[in-house]
C-alpha cells in the first residue's frame, strides 16, 4: 500500500513551495514578454493533476479595468463570454472571434452570477434589485425570483441550471450589505439556496445550512450539489469550506457534509465560484490570502486538492468555455483571465 503520510507530506511540501515561490519577481501580464513553458503559475500539487495541464500554454489576461469581476458564463451559440463588473453596474462580453470586449448591459442591476439555460437564454442574479432574472430573445426581462415567504430576497449571488429546467441559486446577501455592490438594506431572510421550477415557476428553499452559501455547481451526473460557504466574511465561527449534498429526485437535498477545507499550508482563504469538469474534479475560484494562494484550486471528486492556477488577483469565479469547452475563464478582481486545460466543463455554462 502507498505511504499515505508520505503522500500527505509531499502535498504539503508542494503547497508550501507554491506559496513561497510567490516571492519571485512579479510576472509581466502585458503579453509583451513571453512566458517560458511550462507556465510556472500552473502548479501540480499531486501527479493526478498532470493529466489536466497543457504544458505548452500559458495563462492570459484578456481584460482589465473592472472594479470587482464576477459571474463568468459561456454562450455556446454566441461563442462569447459574459461576466459582471458589479460595482460598475455592467455586464461585459468577450468575443472569441477576435478577443473584442464590449459593454453588453448597463445598467445591469449590479448583477453577480450568470448562466445560460438549455434554450440559450441568459439568467442573472441581480444584487441591486434582489432578484433572479432571465433575458428573453425579444429583449424583455422575466423575473424568476424576488421574494420568499412574502419577504424580499437578500441579494441572489450565483445561479446554475439543471437539465430538468430547474434553476438553483444562492442568496447570501452581499449585495445588500453595502451600496458598493448593490443597495444597502436589511436582510430579512436566513441565507439559503433555492430552486425555481422551470415549468411551473414554483420556488422552494432547498437548504439554509451553513452561514453564507455562495458558489454552486452540480456534479457531472447531477446527483450532487456543491456549495461554497463564504460566511467567514461576517461570521467569526464560520468554517472556510465547500459542502456537498446528495440530490434527491432532482429537486431536494440530503446528507449535507464537508467536501473540502480551503486550508493550505496553514493558511485558509475563501472558496467563491466553482465549476465541475467531466471527470468530476471541482475547479474553485479562491482568494483573500495573498500571493501564492489566490487563484484557482482544483480538487478531485473525493475532495483532495491536486492543483492550482496562481493569479495576481483574488479569483471570484470561473467557468469553462471555448468551442471545445476546454478553456478555463477566471473572473478575478479587476481582470478576466483564461487558460487552456486538458479537460472539459461538465455543464453548458
Amino acid at each position: 500500500m502507498p505511504d499515505m503520510n508520505l503522500s500527505r507530506r509531499s502535498l504539503f511540501a508542494a503547497a508550501g513551495a507554491a506559496l513561497a515561490a510567490s516571492a519571485r519577481a512579479e510576472r509581466d501580464w502585458s503579453g509583451k514578454n513571453p512566458i517560458r513553458y511550462p507556465d510556472p503559475d500552473i502548479i501540480s500539487l499531486d501527479k493526478r493533476f498532470d493529466k489536466y495541464r497543457v504544458t505548452n500554454t500559458h495563462i492570459e489576461r484578456l481584460f482589465t479595468g473592472c472594479l470587482w469581476a464576477e459571474g463568468p458564463a459561456w454562450s455556446g451559440w454566441g461563442q462569447y463570454l459574459v461576466w459582471s463588473d458589479i460595482p460598475n453596474n455592467r455586464q461585459l462580453r468577450w468575443l472569441e472571434e477576435d478577443g473584442h470586449v464590449s459593454v453588453m448591459r448597463s445598467p445591469a442591476g449590479n448583477s453577480n452570477g450568470n448562466t445560460f439555460d438549455y434554450e440559450g437564454r441568459q439568467i442573472s442574479c441581480e444584487h441591486g434589485n434582489r432578484r433572479v432574472v432571465r433575458y428573453e430573445p425579444n429583449g424583455k426581462i422575466t423575473v424568476l425570483a424576488d421574494k420568499w415567504d412574502g419577504k424580499p430576497l437578500n441579494a441572489p449571488n450565483d445561479v446554475i441550471v439543471h437539465p430538468d429546467g430547474g434553476i438553483w441559486f444562492s442568496d447570501p446577501g452581499y449585495g445588500a450589505l453595502s451600496n458598493y455592490e448593490g443597495a444597502k438594506g436589511e436582510l430579512e431572510l436566513k441565507e439559503a439556496v433555492y430552486r425555481v421550477d422551470g415549468k411551473t415557476g414554483r420556488m422552494e428553499k432547498v437548504t439554509d445550512e451553513g452561514y453564507k452559501q455562495n458558489g454552486l455547481c452540480f456534479s457531472p451526473d447531477y446527483k450532487k450539489l456543491y456549495v461554497c460557504d463564504t460566511g467567514a466574511t461576517h461570521y467569526p465561527n464560520a468554517p472556510k469550506v465547500i459542502r456537498v449534498y446528495d440530490i434527491v429526485d432532482g429537486r431536494s437535498l440530503r446528507n449535507g457534509r464537508q467536501f473540502c477545507s480551503m486550508e493550505l499550508a496553514g493558511k485558509a482563504g475563501l472558496a467563491d465560484g466553482i465549476r465541475a469538469d467531466i471527470d468530476g474534479n471541482i475547479w474553485v475560484g479562491a482568494g483573500w490570502v495573498g500571493p501564492g494562494y489566490d487563484g484557482v484550486h482544483v480538487f478531485t471528486p473525493s475532495g483532495e486538492r491536486i492543483g492550482m492556477i496562481r493569479l495576481p488577483e483574488i479569483c471570484a469565479n470561473v467557468c469553462f468555455g471555448g468551442r471545445r469547452r476546454n478553456r478555463l475563464f477566471m473572473a478575478a478582481s479587476q481582470s478576466l483571465y483564461a487558460v487552456y486545460v486538458e479537460t472539459q466543463g461538465a455543464h453548458i455554462a
